[in-house]
């Protein structure tokens, strides 16, 4: 009970990121079992949806978008403030704050943003090849050429479906900046104290 209660943070996330990945594979199944009987093709199991392309690019599209989310905002708050705001170090305290030297601890004193930011990459890139994949069965289910991966990555589709979810969440971390200026929430490190001006810095680093 120990360990549960120390780790709880982290072990509510896991529980609801599988019960969200279970519900999305359940109903994504019937949404495209429906689309296949609609067009005249045969429905899947939900093994087949789970490990085909359609379910694991609508996974990486969703995840891809918040390690870039992360990554930016981790490397922005380095060098940008926004006075007044939880998310934010004072504007006196720009820029890194300790000297590192030697190969070793560069890495360590970056590795936040550098696992962030090789997370994004590699999701971005299983992104590009479920939905390409996706795209194809689209394409000669409509009697259609197929595309090279390279084609597809350099379309209309890979970018709108990228950037769809990247404007989202744009916006989610600039409301949060700027929301924690004026709102609190008690209890969490996220906010500033109820008695904190407006324009005071409580930084939860």
């Amino acid at each position: 009970m120990k360990w549960i209660r120390s780790n709880g943070l982290s072990i509510f996330f896991f529980v609801i990121l599988v019960a969200a990945l279970v519900g999305q594979a359940v109903a994504g199944v019937r949404v495209f079992n429906a689309d296949q009987l609609e067009h005249g093709g045969s429905a899947i199991s939900q093994w087949e949806y789970v490990k085909g392309p359609t379910f694991w690019g609508h996974v990486m599209e969703n995840w891809q978008s918040e390690f870039l989310q992360f990554s930016l905002f981790i490397g922005a708050t380095i060098f940008l403030v926004q006075r007044g705001s939880s998310e934010s170090k004072d504007p006196d305290e720009v820029g890194t704050d300790e000297h590192v030297t030697g190969l070793r601890g560069q890495l360590y004193a970056n590795s936040l943003l550098i696992v962030m930011t090789a997370i994004f990459f590699a999701t971005w890139a299983a992104q590009s090849i479920g939905n390409w994949r996706e795209y194809n069965a689209d394409q000669l289910d409509h009697k259609q050429a197929a595309v090279t991966w390279a084609s597809y990555v350099r379309g209309a589709d890979f970018w709108e479906r990228s950037l769809q979810n990247w404007q989202s969440e744009f916006l989610a971390v600039g409301c949060m900046v700027v929301f924690s200026i004026y709102l609190r929430q008690q209890g969490s490190p996220e906010s500033k104290t109820l008695t904190a001006a407006n324009d005071a810095h409580t930084p939860t680093y």
